[in-house]
């Protein structure tokens, strides 16, 4: 049974719940414990959030495998930031929330966020130029991950993520005020209000 949302709604709630998903940055700023573990677990619940919520306008005949390759690839990314908020609990646990997000987590928000791009780009749901933007910037990010693999890192290097933040900022913000082109939604040939 699919709940009844209709386009704006749907548009600003994943826009809300992009926002959200950097949350998990609290803990790394504030080092705050409790702050951390609530902020962890949100962000991901929202990453979980985003591909449920865009699911039906994603799976078009054309999308269906790469739609369930994103909703995959989200599922495991928001369950391995929700392990980094409850490990912090445990201060002799907290190294591996680092591990998990440097080491384990990074390569899954890449691919999602491919995948997530593509779909944009596929549906042109959203301006192309957003969808082309995300894509750069996600291979941007993969190139910056494989060269620190090598041990190297320069401020520089931290500072090419940048256009990946922009990015989801600008979209996020597009998505709550825009919404998704109209024209292009349809829910099993039926178009949503």
């Amino acid at each position: 049974m699919m709940i009844s949302i209709s386009n704006r709604r749907r548009a600003s709630l994943v826009g809300v719940l992009i926002l959200l998903a950097y949350s998990m940055l609290t803990y790394t700023i504030t080092n705050n414990i409790a702050l951390g573990v609530i902020t962890d677990i949100i962000s991901g619940l929202a990453v979980i959030g985003i591909p449920l919520l865009l699911f039906p306008i994603f799976n078009t005949d054309e999308n269906k495998r790469l739609n369930t390759a994103y909703r995959g690839s989200r599922f495991i990314e928001g369950i391995l930031m929700i392990i980094g908020g409850v490990i912090i609990l445990d201060p002799s646990l907290e190294s591996y929330r680092e591990i998990i997000y440097s080491d384990i987590h990074i390569y899954f928000f890449i691919v999602g966020v491919l995948f997530f791009y593509l779909l944009f780009y596929r549906t042109r749901l959203i301006p192309r130029f957003i969808s082309i933007w995300g894509i750069i910037a996600t291979i941007i990010l993969f190139i910056i991950t494989i060269i620190k693999l090598f041990g190297v890192d320069l401020p520089l290097l931290n500072a090419l993520v940048l256009p990946m933040i922009l990015n989801e900022l600008f979209l996020a913000c597009w998505l709550m005020i825009k919404g998704f082109n109209p024209e292009r939604i349809e829910i099993k040939g039926e178009h949503i209000k």
